[in-house]
């Protein structure tokens, strides 16, 4: 595992193609209070970049650009809060979206268990150690142990990503996932307008 660290935003000439998996880090869950810390990105090959963003000012105009890009996909684990935390901070409406977590729902009914290290165990044979989880992402200078658990948190999804749309397509459900990623950034809307717990689907 290789892991790169950049200040303030991704270098100039450092490109993605076809998906990157994402993810990020925050203050906290409340998305309007909590700012974001961390952006974790990866290729899928042993490489994570971690772009530690300057909380002051938020101006990160590479990350941006990969996060709209529409030839890239984004594959992420509970995209909903991402979407929505770098909407917030960064102004940016990520798409296109893949998320494992809905995914995992749509095909795993044979568990209630769809977090991530369920997910990376089962699928990827992977151990994801969660123990820096609750840490202070805000701090100046991130430990090693913080760096390796927000890398571990993207480096699997290519994989997972894999796994899941075989048993998409198996279970013949792979179009309705697809309309689910599609819809996320409006989820997120919602979620930042005001409408987090209240279903407006319902009667």
């Amino acid at each position: 595992m290789s892991i790169t660290l950049h200040k303030g935003d991704l270098p100039d000439g450092l490109t993605f193609t076809g998906s990157v998996a994402v993810d990020s880090e925050t203050l906290g869950l409340n998305i309007n209070r909590d700012k974001l810390c961390l952006v974790q990105l990866s290729a899928g090959d042993d490489t994570a970049h971690i772009v530690q963003l300057d909380r002051s000012r938020y101006d990160a105009p590479n990350l941006r650009a990969l996060m709209a890009d529409q030839n890239v996909t984004k594959i992420f684990h509970y995209a909903r809060f991402d979407v929505a935390v770098m909407q917030r901070y960064l102004g940016v409406v990520t798409t296109p979206i893949y998320c494992t977590k809905i995914a995992s729902k749509l095909v795993r009914t044979y568990t209630d268990r769809h977090g991530l290290k369920d997910l990376a165990r089962e699928l990827a044979g992977v151990e994801l150690s969660k123990q820096q989880q609750s840490s202070d992402w805000g701090a100046d200078n991130l430990s090693e142990a913080q760096l390796a658990y927000a890398a571990s948190d993207v480096l699997h999804l290519h994989k997972l990503k894999t796994a899941l749309d075989a048993m998409l397509e198996r279970e013949g459900r792979l179009e309705i996932a697809k309309a689910c990623f599609a819809f996320l950034p409006i989820r997120a809307s919602l979620d930042l307008a005001g409408w987090a717990e209240e279903d407006i689907f319902a009667h």
